[in-house]
């Protein structure tokens, strides 16, 4: 049994009636002859054969009828403005009766509803297109069925008139089709039945046997109407300007008829004639067509005739094809206009592609499935049509897809807009496609229907192509594909805003509103939502397309007049987003993204129309409380950032640094009282404190809060007034908050009584129109207490801003007096005035200052402290205590009691070491007696420090015998215009004097200006006993590679030698307080800084009793300089210059602990840290290690001899000489001519040495030899001392014997040594 065809793919019969015939079928109140016989369409149980003879049962066989004068009038039309006709006309229709469906609509439980009203009338205007196409010819006419009555003058006349009468329709409308002669006998007609007959005869013999006589009775009057099945619409003809009178006098086409004036025996009758008409005329004459033209198909595409055509094409052959002629079928007419006698060509021999287009066609109608299917995949390869077919005969695959993209694709073109035919013909082949396919394999995987519809509609903007995406919307929602239906109907309702329709666009979006609100289901386990901190409950998906259904349908219901929907729709769009709005585009034909849908607009929009909106409701229902419950579905207030600040809390400094100033404190006070120091987080009795509230807009556009405050009660009460009697809060009347845009508002709080108050909400105005309040209490910890609440997210009460009010009766207020901007120099000691107030009830005996670890501060009580003394010698002695123990609080004497009221001022000195920009904090503890709690006060200055010298340090071995070492110090003024004086340079050292080997050189340096100090280095002769420090080093740092416990002992004291250097009179001197202060505070940062980034896995706390202050072997440099254009003055540290050989003092504890067993430890990560910790100890400077012995040659020696008298012999010193203050060394000097000398110039001749080529001795420490080496010179030249080796032995004394070997070092010329003497012979002199 042959599947249903959708009826336009059903035979296209044209009626071309007499006009006696018109005329009394409009005398019997009857419609014209076509729309009567389409009443009686389809046919049950039609049987039709295929080309193999076998019987095809229909169960349904449809036709079309339509008047031809109507076909030949339509085919003259353009067939773009009938398209745009067409489209324009299934709008009109839709939009007419849209608000009573949508009524209907609704009133109907929607999910018993399979199709809808737009859809099929969709769908029956796109079956009602009747006229021929130059695309497809399934609207070409099949027959044509010229039909008279017997009332004519001389019936026999009009048939004739009728056969002879010429068909108008263009060259490429198949000229194939059945004749057919209807003969129309009334019971009125001046005719008998006998007459009748003999008129039916003689028709029959002159122009064939299709032809009938149809009885019928057509009384009068007429019979009462009977009710047939509704005509599909059509598109009615043009009218043209002068036919408007006309039109409007006829009426337009009023509804389509449903009834027939026809008694049940003309009903009979004419039935049995559709059926005789299809039956035994129509089907048999195609079924003849069919095997016709198979036979010229199948002879084309044989293998002979393809050589054979192969053969004439290539070879020119002349030789007549061997397909069969076939006839003429009887029914085509022998002759036609003019414009067609060319088309005759095409019904024999080889067939056009529009005969074997009508072959698919037939085929397909008479249910030859077999012969279709390969006629139509024909038709596909030669890119002739046939994939819009071919999804309605294959079985599903899934290669139909790729028919259907291929139909849809041949006809859309290349530019972004479909033009209006092919918008109609994707509509017509869409509807083909969904009615001629079952539901369930349409819907099934494999096929995907739903796609097809939304490829067909494409970027078109006109009412078809939505109702395309909302019936896909609609399928895809039984598809249970809910967020892809909800944007089909987002599309569809978006184009049928544009055309006008608001019924239907308003159900389209509450449609797609609907299904998106509907959360797809997750099958995820309650733990991942648990392990994210988030709620199962809290799911966002892609955030354009909510905006892009709300505000369209806010809109529309405020210009319907539901401004209270509009408002809640317009306010839930506001939702804040992180990222910038997303453009939602409209799908191709092909599935491709082309091109912007709509503008979905930004927070802006949505902001002004609320805006509009809600001020339009209050105008017009201010006492409506229908919006009582509307609240803005964001937050304006970040509550983590939302802080208390007390006056006495200073806003510079961050919190973290504070805590540490308290910590110090702490630890500091510990040791010597353990009283508590109060928590500063406490206001007072009629003091003002503030609520900085962190206000975030969340929006992309400005927006204003007003009436902008706080709610506050009392922590005890659930009242939320409870403490409005005796707290005052700051309103803030207006603020405009930017797009994004981050603010901290203070909101200022006095309270006239003490308690404990909470700070519940914030309340304000959105826009000055909708009140709203926010919560400021947040979400308490996760409790992990019990087994139930790790397994389950159990979390504590909720966190609250709370203050307590206390009496002030401990009160400091703590502040600079100059509190302006401060831009420092480096190294610039700063003298500032410090102003201390009680401002509290009770008295204040005792003050203690805090400042940070790396704040160089000194608190001067005396003026004359910082005096200098001229007949200090260039020398003295500074004594330290040798740790890096943090600075302790200063204690601030005070001469009596500060009582209320009273204040006092004292001076301070801060010494600005790093280039930073900072805040200098400073906490103030007091308290009134002892044995009693402290409290604190804060004062904060920010300051900068711009740098004013570049320096360079680099250090050498000494040339002569007076300096072991030299010092080069190279200082550049990078100041932008400032002259820099030196005043002073003062060396520090443990065990090394230095003095300037040039004097008098400390000049002005001008801006871009530098100066060198070159230093002389050499052993202090009163220098004491280092070896215990070296001691303490060794056993420190071996308790610690052996992960024993590190004790609380400090470091030896130390004496320092300081070598003065002066450019004055005035003379300063390093044991004066605060000079010293700032001396051992600068080293004490930089040793810090240094330990801290070589041993990061030492804890910071142990570093103190670890490692001393100074190394015995280094030298620190101050410089002292004034620039006294600003008033000026200052001092600079350079630490860390390490002098001296080094013999690896730690090489026994590191060996030692390299050779304990490593015990098995689980965790790599414990053993890679003990190798760095080893590491790091093998790289310190405490572990220093070089070659003690220095090789100086001559340089630059110039020597004349008379080589006449043959070669000369020179002696050539090399002087040694060990560096090391400790040790002994043994050292063999070889000298090798024929070595190797890469690092010698090539412009330089090699030495030939002679005589003795091997020196051996041993050099006390600081101890110097020279040895005298011969070179024999054979010629004139530049010779460089090349060739030698030097190789050392560090010895020492051991217990077992008199020497051991501790180090082995092997040196030679280093590379670009220049050592070179110079030979000239006097000979060629004395010639010349």
């Amino acid at each position: 049994m042959a599947p249903v065809l959708p009826s336009s793919l059903s035979p296209h019969i044209c009626i071309l009636p007499s006009p006696d015939l018109t005329d009394l079928l409009e005398s019997s109140s009857l419609p014209p002859l076509a729309s009567i016989l389409q009443s009686f369409s389809p046919l049950p149980s039609v049987t039709t054969r295929t080309t193999t003879l076998t019987d095809v049962p229909h169960t349904s066989f449809a036709l079309r009828f339509s008047d031809l004068a109507e076909i030949e009038t339509a085919c003259k039309e353009e067939e773009e403005k009938r398209a745009v006709r067409t489209i324009d006309w299934i709008g009109e229709r839709i939009n007419k009766r849209s608000a009573k469906w949508v009524e209907d609509m609704e009133k109907a439980n929607e999910k018993d509803v399979l199709r809808t009203p737009w859809w099929d009338e969709l769908r029956r205007c796109a079956e009602g297109d009747h006229i021929p196409s130059r695309v497809e010819s399934w609207n070409h006419p099949a027959a044509i069925i010229l039909a008279v009555s017997t009332t004519a003058p001389n019936p026999l006349q009009a048939i004739t008139a009728l056969h002879s009468k010429v068909v108008e329709l263009p060259a490429w409308v198949d000229p194939v089709y059945l004749r057919y002669t209807l003969i129309i006998h009334p019971q009125s007609s001046p005719l008998s039945d006998e007459e009748a007959g003999a008129l039916f005869n003689a028709v029959k013999k002159q122009f064939g046997l299709h032809s009938y006589l149809l009885r019928l009775a057509l009384p009068t009057p007429s019979p009462p109407p009977v009710p047939v099945p509704t005509l599909i619409p059509r598109l009615p003809p043009p009218v043209s300007n002068d036919d408007a009178e006309s039109s409007k006098t006829k009426g337009s086409s009023g509804p389509v008829l449903n009834a027939l004036r026809m008694d049940e025996e003309d009903i009979q009758h004419t039935a049995r004639f559709t059926r005789e008409f299809v039956v035994q005329s129509l089907v048999p004459w195609m079924e003849k067509c069919v095997n016709d033209w198979n036979e010229i198909y199948s002879s084309t595409r044989r293998l002979p005739s393809r050589l054979f055509t192969s053969t004439r094409r290539l070879f020119g052959t002349s030789s007549p094809s061997n397909a069969p002629h076939t006839p003429l079928p009887q029914s085509i007419p022998s002759t036609r206009s003019h414009n067609y006698n060319g088309s005759q060509s095409s019904i024999s021999g080889v067939p056009s592609p529009n005969q074997q287009r009508r072959l698919a066609e037939f085929a397909t109608v008479l249910g030859d499935f077999k012969l279709a299917v390969s006629v139509w995949e024909s038709l596909r390869k030669e890119g002739k049509g046939g994939s819009e077919v071919l999804p309605l005969l294959l079985s599903p695959s899934p290669a139909i897809q790729l028919h259907a993209q291929n139909a849809l694709m041949s006809i859309h073109p290349p530019s972004p807009e479909l033009p209006a035919h092919a918008q109609l013909r994707s509509l017509i082949y869409a509807v083909r496609w969904e009615m001629g396919i079952a539901s369930s394999e349409f819907l099934s995987s494999v096929l995907e229907g739903e796609r097809w519809l939304v490829w067909a509609a494409g970027n078109a903007e006109e009412p078809p192509s939505a109702l395309l995406l909302a019936h896909a919307a609609l399928l895809s929602a039984r598809k249970h594909a809910r967020r892809r239906a909800a944007l089909w109907y987002l599309f569809a309702a978006n184009r049928l805003e544009k055309c006008g329709f608001k019924p239907l666009t308003m159900y389209f979006l509450r449609k797609a509103h609907g299904l998106y609100k509907c959360k797809p289901e997750r099958i995820l386990s309650p733990s991942f939502w648990d392990s994210e901190g988030r709620s199962a409950d809290d799911r966002s998906g892609f955030d354009a397309i909510m905006p892009g259904i709300e505000h369209p349908l806010g809109r529309l219901l405020y210009t319907t007049g539901d401004v209270g929907g509009a408002v809640r729709f317009f306010l839930g769009l506001l939702h804040g987003s992180e990222h910038l709005p997303v453009s939602i585009t409209s799908p191709k034909a092909n599935g491709d993204i082309n091109g912007d849908l709509k503008s979905l607009g930004t927070d802006k929009v949505f902001l002004e129309d609320f805006r509009v909106a809600f001020a339009h409701f209050k105008s017009i229902s201010p006492d409506d409380a229908t919006l009582s419950d509307l609240r803005p579905p964001f937050t304006f207030c970040v509550v983590r950032h939302t802080r208390v600040r007390l006056p006495r809390a200073s806003m510079s400094g961050s919190p973290p640094m504070w805590e540490k100033r308290e910590e110090d404190w702490n630890a500091f006070w510990k040791a010597r009282g353990g009283e508590p120091l109060e928590k500063s987080g406490k206001a007072a009795v009629d003091e003002t404190f503030w609520v900085d509230l962190a206000i975030q807009n969340p929006l992309d556009t400005e927006v204003n809060l007003s009436n902008l405050t706080v709610t506050v009660r009392e922590t005890t009460s659930t009242d939320s007034k409870s403490a409005m009697a005796y707290v005052n809060i700051e309103v803030i009347d207006d603020i405009i908050l930017g797009a994004k845009e981050t603010r901290t508002i203070p909101i200022s709080i006095t309270s006239s009584s003490p308690g404990c108050l909470t700070i519940t909400h914030v309340t304000y105005e959105f826009l000055s129109l909708l009140p709203a309040s926010e919560s400021l209490a947040s979400r308490g910890p996760r409790l992990q207490e019990t087994a139930i609440q790790r397994q389950t997210a159990a979390y504590g009460s909720d966190l609250t801003i709370d203050v307590e009010i206390e009496e002030a009766s401990q009160k400091l207020l703590a502040s600079f007096v100059d509190d302006s901007r401060l831009v420092l120099v480096q190294g610039e000691c700063k003298r500032m005035s410090l102003w201390l107030s009680n401002a509290g009830t009770r008295n204040v005996d005792e003050v203690w200052m805090v400042a940070g670890a790396e704040d160089e501060i000194w608190v001067d009580f005396h003026s004359n402290s910082a005096a200098s003394s001229a007949k200090l010698s260039p020398t003295e002695i500074l004594h330290s205590i040798n740790s890096i123990l943090p600075q302790q609080p200063f204690l601030i004497p005070l001469d009596k009691s500060l009582l209320p009221g009273n204040s006092v001022e004292f001076s301070v000195t801060l010494h600005a070491d790093q280039v930073s920009e900072r805040d200098l904090c400073l906490l103030f503890v007091f308290r009134e007696a002892q044995n009693q709690s402290f409290h604190s006060a804060r004062a904060a200055r920010y300051y900068e420090v711009a740098p004013v010298f570049d320096v360079f340090v680099s250090s050498q071995a000494g040339c002569s015998a007076e300096h072991l070492f030299l010092l080069n110090l190279e200082l550049n003024n990078i100041s932008p215009s400032s002259t820099v004086q030196l005043t002073q340079v003062t060396t520090l050292s443990p065990l090394w004097q230095c003095r300037l080997v040039v004097e008098d050189i400390l000049d002005p340096l001008s801006p871009s200006q530098n100066t060198r100090l070159l230093f002389g280095a050499h052993q202090w002769e009163g220098c004491p006993d280092l070896g215990p420090i070296s001691d303490f080093i060794k056993r420190k740092l071996s308790d610690v590679l052996h992960g024993h416990g590190v004790d609380s002992s400090m470091p030896p004291e130390i004496d320092l030698l300081c070598s003065h250097t002066r450019k004055t009179k005035r003379l300063q001197s390093l044991n004066e307080s605060s000079l010293r202060h700032f001396i051992t505070s600068g080293q004490r940062n930089s040793m810090s800084r240094l330990i801290s980034a070589a041993h990061p896995h030492i804890p910071v706390h142990s570093h103190p009793f670890i490692f001393p202050l100074y190394n015995p072997s280094s030298v620190d440099v101050v410089v002292f300089w004034e620039i006294p254009s600003q008033q000026r003055s200052g001092h600079l540290l350079i630490p860390g210059i390490t002098f001296g050989a080094g013999h690896a003092a730690l090489k026994e504890i590191i060996d030692d602990a390299e050779g304990i067993k490593a015990k098995r430890d689980m965790y790599v990560e414990t053993q890679r840290e003990k190798n760095e910790i080893l590491d790091a100890v093998r790289r310190s400077e405490w572990n220093a290690e070089m070659n003690p012995i220095v090789v100086t040659l001559q340089h630059g020696h110039k020597l004349e001899h008379d080589f006449t008298q043959g070669v000369c012999h020179v002696q050539t010193p090399f002087v040694l000489r060990n560096l090391s203050l400790t040790h002994t060394s043994r050292f063999v000097l070889k000298l090798d001519s024929n070595a190797e000398t890469r690092s010698i110039s090539p412009n330089f001749l090699p030495p030939q040495y002679s005589g003795r080529l091997t020196f051996r001795g041993t050099l006390k420490p600081t101890q110097i030899v020279r040895l005298y080496p011969k070179v024999c010179i054979t010629r004139p030249g530049a010779y460089a001392f090349g060739g030698w080796r030097l190789e050392t032995e560090v010895v020492e004394t051991a217990e077992t014997s008199a020497w051991r070997t501790r180090q082995r070092y092997v040196q030679g010329p280093p590379m670009g040594d220049q050592a070179c003497m110079t030979v000239t012979d006097v000979a060629n002199i004395k010639v010349k």
